[in-house]
This record gives structure tokens, sequence and C-alpha cells, in this order.
């Protein structure tokens, strides 16, 4: 099974990046999700996405004069909502915890979008919202202890200064073990390469897990040989990026070094989906055996399966 943890469709044009084109809809997303594409030699589907609003869509809501702090939070993810029930089979619910929106506002919807939606995962970007995760505690620690109430995952954005370091996110990794932190981008976006920050707090903490996405492929080869296989896990930021290079990324795995590491098949399939999987209570799916047998899955529609809740 693949899953990718990091998709942001929207029905308008980001309002961060301000892509050239016409909004990345979810429609878009599912006709790129189906690819195929190919892994080791077999043509393959991304089966399901995590979604979310791209992030500069969360700036605007809050300065609107008109919404209130829970009303700007709902407009939002009212696209992402959408869609999740739209296409429960292909696209699960990631919430956006913006602080800006009112702290108390913020804690009650991951609450409501948890428990009334379904939504697995919370994601935290402190560089947009502009808060230090590890100063801004009273911002960011009743979020956390919902999210831990609850046992959703937490998706931290890492690879930009000033306020998304992966390491200013230590303090609340140590003060919240319960809580599975997934350091997304790994280390590297647009504002830096702090690769080696997440691979080392995913070696030393064991409730730290490290999305493939935007890492470099020399360095993800050096990290698989070293991580616990359950700790990477697939993301593409899809967009702006395209899922299938970051497929790749770790297909390589499979081929010889220097380049790759002789990866099994299994272990593949647990970094591109399974691994997740687990996380949220889905059952993982072997990787098919043959072309014959990957191509077959393409033209069945992606099983719905039950989620166990967490909380």
């Amino acid at each position: 099974m693949i899953i990718d943890i990091s998709c942001y469709p929207t029905q308008v044009v980001d309002l961060a990046w301000h892509h050239a084109g016409e909004p990345f809809t979810g429609e878009r997303l599912l006709q790129m999700m189906d690819g195929p594409y190919f892994v080791n030699g077999k043509p393959r589907r991304i089966d399901r996405a995590f979604i979310q609003p791209p992030q500069g869509n969360t700036i605007y809501t809050w300065t609107d004069a008109e919404m209130d702090g829970r009303q700007s939070i709902d407009a939002y993810m009212a696209y992402s909502l959408e869609l999740t029930q739209k296409y429960p089979d292909r696209f699960l619910g990631c919430f956006v915890y913006n602080p800006r929106c009112g702290v108390k506002n913020g804690v009650e919807a991951i609450e409501r979008y948890v428990k009334d939606h379904g939504f697995k995962m919370v994601q935290f970007q402190a560089n947009m919202h502009a808060y230090r995760p590890d100063r801004a505690k009273d911002w960011v620690r009743p979020a956390l202890d919902k999210c831990a109430e609850l046992g959703v995952l937490v998706k931290v954005h890492t690879g930009d200064g000033p306020y998304s370091i992966p390491t200013e996110w230590a303090p609340m990794v140590n003060l919240y073990p319960q809580v599975n932190f997934i350091m997304a981008h790994f280390g590297v976006q647009t504002g830096g390469v702090y690769c080696f920050e997440p691979f080392q707090m995913a070696m030393e903490k064991p409730n730290v897990y490290c999305e493939s996405g935007w890492c470099l492929q020399s360095r993800i080869v050096e990290f698989a040989k070293e991580l616990p296989k359950h700790k990477i896990l697939f993301g593409s930021d899809t967009p702006p990026n395209e899922p299938g290079m970051w497929l790749r990324l770790l297909e390589v795995l499979c081929t010889n070094p220097p380049q790759g590491m002789n990866l099994d098949e299994d272990t593949l399939e647990d970094y591109l989906g399974n691994n997740v999987a687990r996380m949220i209570g889905l059952a993982p799916a072997p990787a098919p055996k043959t072309f014959e047998e990957a191509n077959a899955r393409l033209s069945k529609p992606v099983a719905p399966q039950p989620v166990i809740p967490l909380y």
C-alpha cells in the first residue's frame, strides 16, 4: 500500500506559493495519484493520501474581520473536509493547527475534526504562523495535550528558519513521549538543509519519525542504513512537488550500493505506506510480486478499510 502523508489540494490558487495555472483541486490530485508510477518495474498508484489546506490558505482567513477564530478555522479546513467526505477511500484528513485563530478555538477544532470527521493527523507550521515551538508554550502545549489525548499523529513542518528548524521541536518531543512526531520534509525546505537533525532525533527518540520527501538522495541511503525500519514514511509535498520523483527516492534503495543498499521490497513497502497504515489502524498490504499482479490492482478500486479509533 502506498500512502502519501503530505498533499495539499485546493479549490483556489495557493495563497503562499502563487503557483501558475489552475487550482490544484482534489480531482487533479486523484488523477496524479492514479499514475501509474513504476516502482521496481511494476505499475503502481498512490492508494491514499493525507490531505490538508496549503499553508498559505491558513493565513488569510484569520485576518478577515468578518469571521471569528472558529469560523476562520472552518473556512480554511472546508475544502479538505469536503474532499475526505467525497472520497473517503482515497483521502485521509490532516488538520492544520493555527494558534493565531485562538488557542482555545484550535484545540476545540482538533477534537471536532478528529472525533466528528475522522481526521488522524494534525500539522503544526510554526514558520508560516510565526511562532517558536520551543518558546510559544502557551500556544503549543494545549494543542499537543489534545493530540496526546486523542492519539493522533503530529506532523511538524521542518526545514525553514527561523521557526521550523527541527531541533526547535526537541523540547516538545521530550515533553510528549506518548505523541508520535513526524518531521515533515526531513528537515529540508526553502530555508535550509537540516536533514541530520531529524535523523538524529529519530535515532534517539522512539516517538520521532521522518518523512522522506525533500531529503537528499545520498542522505536517504545513509539514513536508511541506520534508522529502524518503521521510522521512514513516504510524503511528497504535492503540490508543488510531483510524487513520482519522491517514490524514486525510496525505490533507489533497492538498487546496488553505493547509490542503493539492496533493500528488500517488503521494507520498501513499509516505507511507502505500510508503516503509517499501522500507525493509524489500517491493515498493511503486501507489495505486488509480479507485473501482472500490480497491473491487475490498478483496475480495481481502492478497497475501503475501517480505521480503528485511536482515542
